[in-house]
């Protein structure tokens, strides 16, 4: 039996943004525990040249939305990205859980072969097979997102470890 893209996305987008909301959490308790603003940690980045705490959030965010959507057809929430604080993070995971918990999983199942045109950076777009969009593009980058995220509170002495990333909160 070969495995749905709904139960290939969802559940995964699901948990993944839950044990984010949890990692915020962290971040968040260790700011108060340490007296010092929690802006150190959400405006933080691992090089000058890569973005800052709260962006790698917002994309992983992004990338689940708007991979499912692009699959499934139908529309994805828009948000003004400017969320800059702990609670607004997790607002913002919220919502995109939300939304989420709206997609019918038939939708999404039996769109392997779906063409989809997606961007790539400001000026190009690429083409993909669903199926190929999802396992090789949309989750990569997700979680990528999702562990640089974990990686800079780490980094920054947010006491976290392999299970707090997999903790599997859904």
């Amino acid at each position: 039996m070969s495995i749905s893209m709904s139960s290939a996305s969802l559940p995964i987008f699901k948990t993944m943004l839950a044990n984010l909301a949890h990692l915020l959490d962290k971040g968040q308790a260790h700011a108060e525990v340490r007296k010092f603003d929690a802006a150190a940690l959400t405006t933080f980045r691992l090089a000058p040249d890569m973005l800052p705490f709260t962006r790698q959030v917002l994309i992983a965010c992004d990338a689940a939305k708007n991979g499912v959507a692009r699959i499934s057809g139908m529309e994805a929430p828009r948000f003004e990205d400017n969320e800059s604080t702990f609670p607004e993070l997790k607002a913002r995971i919220q919502k995109t859980l939300d939304w989420l918990a709206t997609v019918p999983a038939g939708k999404l199942d039996g769109t392997e072969d779906k063409e989809i045109t997606f961007p790539v950076g400001r000026e190009a777009t690429r083409t993909m097979k669903a199926e190929a969009y999802l396992k090789h593009w949309v989750l990569p980058n997700f979680f990528f997102h999702v562990t640089t995220a974990y990686a800079i509170l780490r980094h920054n002495g947010v006491e976290l470890g392999k299970g707090d990333y997999l903790m599997g909160k859904a």
